[in-house]
C-alpha cells in the first residue's frame, strides 16, 4: 500500500531508497512504514553537516528538503516559526528586516567542507547545537529553541514548547533534541527565539604570545561587567608546512597585526557606550603598557564572520577537534597543545579548536584522554581518511551512554533513525 501511495503522490522519489515528504504527514507515513519493516533510515537536509559523525549504511534515505519555508514570523513577539529545511541564509535575511538576529550566531560549515558559505537549514543547525562565539554571553543554540514539531522513531507527531519563553506545559524536550543528530527523532518544524541587533560593534586587539597573560585576560573578561560578547584567541602562524598557512590572508585588516598571537575581545552597543566600555576593559584588563589594537564596525563585523566560518580550517584534510572545557582549565590545554597544533580558543578561553595531522591517531587519543581529565568533552567534527575506525567521534562515558540508551529507546524504540550516527551502539 505504501509502494502505491509513494508512486501515485506528488512527493519524488530520486530512487527505490530515497523519499522526498511535501508535509508533516507524509513524514508520518513514511516513519511508520519503516518502523512495521525495521528499516533503519539516514535522516538528511542539504547535506552540508553530514561529514559530522559516523557514516551510515542504511536501507532508506529521508530526505527533508521540501520541508522548507517560513511558517509565521512576529517581530513584536521576538519569534520565528520555521520549517525544518528552512536555509538559515533565508530565516537571516527575514530577520534583517527588522534589525533582529539568531543571537546564538549560526555556524558555518560550508567553508570547512569546500570553501564555500553555506550555513545549512535550521534542523541541521539545531541536530549540532554548534553555536558561534557569542554562546558564552547569551547561551547555546537550545537556550534559542522555543519549541518543535517532531516525528518520533515509530511515526507518532508530537510537539514540544511554544512560542514563548516561559513555557511550562510538559517537558522541554527541546534540550534532549538539540545536538542529538537526528538519532532521536525527525524534526518538521521548529520556533526560534530572537533579539535585536546592536546598533554598533567593536573590537579591542591584544598582542601576546604568553599563555599565561591570554588566560588572565581571559578570566578577567568573564569577570567583567562590560557586557562582552566574544573573546578569542589566535595564536601566531606554525611553521609547519603540514598545516595550512592562511592567518594573513583570512585577518587582513587595516587596525589588526595579524602576524602575531593576539586576544580579540567584541563590545557592541551604541557607539558611546562602546567607548566608554573599552576605557573601561583596558583599566579591568591592565594592558596599559601592552600593545593593542581597535577594529571598527566593518572590520569587527567581517572578523568575527570569518571566525564563526572556521575559515581557519577552510578544506583542511586533516583531523578538527572541538573541545569544551572549563574556563579555569585553559591553561592546561594551552600548556600541552605548546606550538604542536594548529588551533584558536574562543568563548573566552572555554572552547579549543584544534586541528591535528591526519595520520596522528595516538596523538587524537592522547589530546582526548588529556580534556576528559581536564573535564571537559570532545567532538572530532572532521576527520581525515586516515582515521582509526576505533576512536569514537563523540566523548562520553559509561553512565551518559545508559541514560542516552535509555532516551533513544522512549524516542525510536527500534533504532531506526540515523543509527550509529553518534554512538555505534545507537
Amino acid at each position: 500500500m505504501f509502494t502505491e501511495e509513494k508512486k501515485n503522490s506528488q512527493t519524488s522519489q530520486d530512487s527505490e531508497n530515497v523519499y522526498k515528504p511535501e508535509n508533516e504527514k507524509e513524514t508520518s507515513d513514511f516513519i511508520k512504514e519503516i518502523y512495521k519493516k525495521n528499516l533503519p533510515t539516514e535522516i538528511v537536509g542539504t547535506n552540508t553537516k553530514n561529514f559530522i559523525g559516523n557514516k551510515l549504511q542504511c536501507a532508506k534515505v529521508l530526505d527533508l528538503s521540501r520541508l522548507s519555508g517560513i511558517v509565521e514570523y512576529l517581530p513584536e513577539e521576538l519569534y520565528i516559526k520555521v520549517k525544518a529545511c528552512t536555509p538559515i541564509s533565508l530565516i537571516e535575511e527575514s530577520l534583517e528586516k527588522n534589525n533582529q538576529q539568531l543571537a546564538f550566531e549560526p555556524i558555518d560549515f560550508g567553508y570547512l567542507k569546500d570553501s564555500k558559505p553555506n550555513k545549512g537549514t535550521a534542523a541541521g543547525q539545531l541536530s549540532c547545537n554548534f553555536s558561534g562565539s557569542r554562546r558564552f554571553k547569551v547561551g547555546s543554540l537550545r537556550d534559542h529553541i522555543l519549541g518543535f514539531r517532531g516525528v518520533n522513531g515509530k511515526g507518532d507527531i508530537f510537539k514540544s514548547g511554544g512560542t514563548v519563553v516561559k513555557n511550562v506545559t510538559g517537558y522541554d524536550l527541546s534540550k534532549l533534541v538539540t545536538g542529538s543528530f537526528g538519532t532521536l527523532a525527525v524534526l518538521t518544524e521548529i520556533t526560534f527565539k530572537v533579539l535585536p541587533k546592536k546598533d554598533s560593534v567593536n573590537t579591542l586587539v591584544v598582542y601576546s604570545d604568553n599563555n599565561k597573560v591570554i588566560s588572565d585576560l581571559f578570566n578577567k573578561l568573564l569577570g567583567s561587567s562590560n557586557e562582552i560578547s566574544g573573546g578569542v584567541y589566535i595564536p601566531a602562524e606554525l611553521n609547519n608546512k603540514n598545516y595550512k598557512k592562511n592567518i594573513e590572508k583570512i585577518f587582513k585588516f587595516n587596525n589588526l597585526k595579524s602576524e602575531k598571537s593576539f586576544v580579540a575581545v567584541r563590545i557592541e552597543g551604541s557607539k558611546k557606550s562602546i567607548n566608554e566600555r573599552i576605557q573601561d576593559i583596558s583599566k579591568e584588563l591592565q594592558i596599559n603598557k601592552m600593545n593593542t589594537s581597535i577594529l571598527d564596525f566593518y572590520q569587527s563585523k567581517l572578523f568575527w564572520e570569518k571566525i564563526n566560518n572556521l575559515e581557519l580550517f577552510s578544506e583542511t584534510k586533516n583531523n578538527l577537534l572541538r573541545a569544551v572545557i572549563p574556563p579555569a582549565t585553559s591553561l592546561d590545554l594551552m600548556k600541552y597543545l605548546k606550538n604542536d597544533f594548529k588551533y584558536y580558543i574562543d568563548w573566552c578561553g572555554s572552547l579549543f579548536w584544534i586541528e591535528v595531522l591526519e595520520e596522528e591517531n595516538i596523538q587524537i587519543k592522547e589530546i582526548k584522554e588529556t580534556i576528559i581529565n581536564l573535564g571537559g568533552y570532545l567532538t572530532i567534527v572532521k576527520k581525515s581518511e586516515s582515521l582509526s575506525s576505533d576512536i569514537n567521534l563523540f566523548t562520553i562515558n559509561d553512565t551518559r551512554l545508559l541514560l542516552s540508551q535509555k532516551i533513544k529507546e522512549s524516542f525510536d524504540p527500534k533504532k531506526l533513525l540515523n543509527p550509529g550516527k553518534m554512538y555505534r551502539d545507537l
